[in-house]
């Protein structure tokens, strides 16, 4: 079964040789615990989260930080069970669901593919965006560009280390320039950190949605997934894998509230962004009015280069679902469904004439909504078969907080569907 699960993860992404878990060198598990740690970071701050920050802060003002504080215990939770579960038994998602409760796998498959099918087309309308504040270029001609690189980055051979290397470039220069657009905008950081414990009102599709586009979907198994191809699973793994998720939840946390801190800044200026018209870049409109013309070009770069990374993490997670429906899948057969895939999810957006910015709000909240499914299968596989982990104990504490998180998500998501829904049907 471990090898068989490891092998099916190999791909245009998963190294050229994969060493087993006993065989790991000290400096092999480092990279492969940033590469885990900086693809569920980019995947967690991409162009979706910047522009649901920014749509949301617009309308809810200091409020907002209320659910970022939600989001960021809700992704604590969600992260560190399913990095621990999919690293102890050795499986992925769908193979773990499949085993707990036959069948349940291949509907995960499909939430998870077409999940991440509208959450591309966002990843490309971002791409879009991001052209178009650095150089002006109308966002789908941007979009179509971006895509054409994504594949032709992902048919290279050494595409796996190629990426690597991009999104821990992407997430480090996110953040430095978050940062400096924080300090310029002037915060109220007093009012922003008292609303985080005692919001002046709580918005259930909102935290949904900002759930979804952090955690939801694909992004839920992209950096569990990272490690299995690597790797990097078992019990003598267990501390390390441990740390890596929730490096990677303070990474995207810290992200989060700098970026709110940066446009409420804005906001409680006095400063009104557009978030509703056609083509409105509401994340863009706040770098401009805090850090001028420069700011926007830097901001445009930045975001593109977000939307490319998520590009090709949402391509490679769900595509590594497939081997749900077909587990001896070739690596070339791997390499040209990505392939399509991305083509797929760039027809789509050429042709759907919802906003760029309103597509990326909503596909966070589908993703949402897709969340409590998966994650109620893995915590009945951790509390009921102990025997896909190799009769490994799994603490209780952990999966006290995983239900209690499952059944709020529900909530959440019975809550908010509606809501999620409208922005499709909401007019320019």
């Amino acid at each position: 079964m471990e090898q068989h699960s490891i092998s099916a993860g190999a791909g245009p992404m998963a190294d050229a040789s994969l060493a087993t878990p006993g065989s790991q060198s000290a400096k092999s598990r480092r990279a492969s615990l940033t590469a885990a740690i900086f693809l569920m970071a980019t995947s967690a701050i991409g162009p979706g989260f910047i522009t649901q920050t920014a749509t949301f802060t617009s309308k809810l003002g200091a409020a907002f930080a209320f659910a970022i504080l939600a989001s960021i215990v809700i992704d604590f939770v969600v992260q560190l069970n399913v990095w621990r579960i999919v690293t102890l038994t050795r499986m992925r998602a769908s193979d773990i669901a499949n085993a707990a409760i036959p069948g349940t796998g291949y509907v995960l498959a499909v939430l998870v593919i077409v999940g991440g099918l509208f959450f591309n087309i966002g990843n490309i309308g971002g791409s879009g965006l991001g052209l178009n504040a650095m150089l002006g270029i109308d966002p789908k001609l941007g979009g179509a560009i971006s895509a054409l690189i994504a594949i032709g980055i992902f048919l290279s051979k050494r595409a796996g280390v190629a990426i690597d290397r991009l999104i821990i470039v992407a997430g480090v220069m996110m953040i430095v320039l978050t940062l400096y657009v924080a300090t310029v905008s002037g915060p109220p950081v007093g009012d922003a950190l008292y609303q985080t414990v005692l919001p002046a009102t709580i918005d259930f599709a909102t935290i949904t949605t900002i759930v979804g586009g952090t955690v939801g979907g694909y992004i839920t198994y992209s950096g569990a997934h990272r490690l299995l191809d690597k790797g990097t699973v078992g019990v003598e793994n267990l501390g390390a894998v441990n740390r890596a998720a929730l490096s990677g939840i303070a990474v995207t946390g810290l992200m989060r509230y700098v970026l709110f801190l940066a446009i409420i800044g804005v906001v409680a200026s006095g400063i009104v962004i557009d978030i509703s018209g056609k083509g409105a870049n509401p994340a863009a409109q706040a770098f401009e009015a805090a850090a001028g013309n420069v700011g926007l070009r830097i901001f445009g770069a930045v975001l593109w280069f977000a939307a490319i990374t998520s590009v090709i993490g949402a391509a490679y997670t769900s595509v590594s679902f497939l081997t749900a429906f077909k587990p001896d899948i070739s690596e070339r057969a791997r390499n040209l469904a990505t392939v399509v895939f991305i083509a797929v999810s760039l027809f789509f957006y050429v042709v759907i004439t919802t906003p760029p910015a309103q597509m990326l709000v909503f596909v966070g909240g589908l993703n949402g909504l897709i969340l409590p499914i998966g994650l109620s299968i893995f915590v009945y596989a951790a509390w009921a078969r102990s025997d896909l982990m190799g009769g490994y104990r799994y603490p209780r504490w952990l999966l006290v907080l995983g239900a209690a998180v499952c059944a709020l998500t529900w909530y959440m998501g019975y809550k908010s569907i509606g809501p999620i829904f409208a922005l499709l049907t909401a007019t320019a």
